[in-house]
C-alpha cells in the first residue's frame, strides 16, 4: 500500500525535518537515540511496545509481536532508557529483515549489532551491550504512545532516521510538517547552487531568508 506521507518524509534528511518541526514548536527529536552504523536511513509508521520490570507475580515475556508486523513498519521500544538489559536481539533482527520491515528503534540497548550490520538492517538505540532483559523486562503494551529519548511517539506517527539521530513526525501533522521541511529543503539548496556559483554565504543567506527557515511560528 502506498504511503504518500511517508514517500515525502524519506526524502529529507532529519536536520531539515527537524528544523520545520521548530518552525511549529514541535519536539520531534529522539534525544540520545543513535544509528548502530551511520550508513542506515530509517522511514515508516510505528509500531510501539512499552517495556516495564518483570512481575515476579506474574511474568510476562519480552514479545513475539514482530510475528504480526507488515512490512514497511519501524518498531519503536521503550524500555525506558534502561542500559542494563537489552530488548532486542539477533533472532528478532533476523526475522524484521525477512518481513522487511523498515528498521527498530530503542529507547534502551539492543545486542548482536553483528547481525544488524550484515544484513543492513536499521537499529537506533541509546546504546547496545549483551545482557539479555529475559527475567528483567517484559512487555506491559503495545500500541500505546512511548517516550522515545524525550519525544511521545504514538502508533501510526512517521519516524526518520539517518546518520543523525531519528525524528518523529505526529501523523495528524504530517502534511504541514512535510511542507515545511520541503520548503527548508528548497532555500537550503538554492543557497548551496549559489555559493558554489562564487556567491557569498552572507549574500546568499540574505537572498534566501535562512534566518527565518526554523524562526517559531506565531
Amino acid at each position: 500500500m502506498n504511503d504518500q506521507a511517508v514517500d515525502r518524509a524519506g526524502k529529507h534528511d532529519c536536520a531539515t525535518l527537524s528544523d520545520a518541526m521548530d518552525r511549529l514548536g514541535i519536539e520531534g527529536v529522539c534525544r540520545g537515540i543513535k544509528p548502530r552504523d551511520h550508513a542506515f536511513r530509517l522511514c515508516g509508521r510505528a509500531f510501539t511496545v512499552r517495556y516495564v520490570p518483570i512481575d515476579v507475580l506474574a511474568p510476562g515475556n519480552v514479545g513475539d509481536f514482530v510475528d504480526d508486523l507488515p512490512a514497511g513498519t519501524v518498531v519503536v521500544l521503550d524500555n525506558r532508557g534502561r542500559e542494563d538489559c537489552t530488548v532486542w536481539g539477533d533472532i528478532m533482527t533476523q526475522l524484521a529483515s525477512h518481513k522487511g520491515l523498515a528498521g527498530t528503534v530503542i529507547d534502551g540497548a539492543c545486542r548482536d549489532v553483528d547481525l544488524c550490520l550484515k544484513l543492513g538492517y536499521p537499529i537506533y538505540s541509546r546504546s547496545y551491550s549483551m545482557k539479555t532483559g529475559k527475567d528483567r523486562v517484559q512487555v506491559d503494551a503495545t500500541g500505546v504512545t512511548v517516550e522515545i529519548g524525550g519525544a511521545l511517539v504514538r502508533p501510526g506517527d512517521i519516524l526518520v532516521g539517518d546518520a543523525d539521530g531519528v525524528v518523529v513526525i505526529p501523523s495528524e501533522r504530517a502534511d504541514e510538517v512535510l511542507a515545511l521541511a520541503d520548503e527548508i529543503a528548497t532555500a537550503e539548496n538554492a543557497i548551496r547552487e549559489a555559493i558554489s556559483q562564487g556567491m557569498s554565504l552572507r549574500d546568499a543567506r540574505a537572498k534566501f531568508r535562512y534566518h527565518s527557515l526554523q524562526t517559531r511560528r506565531s
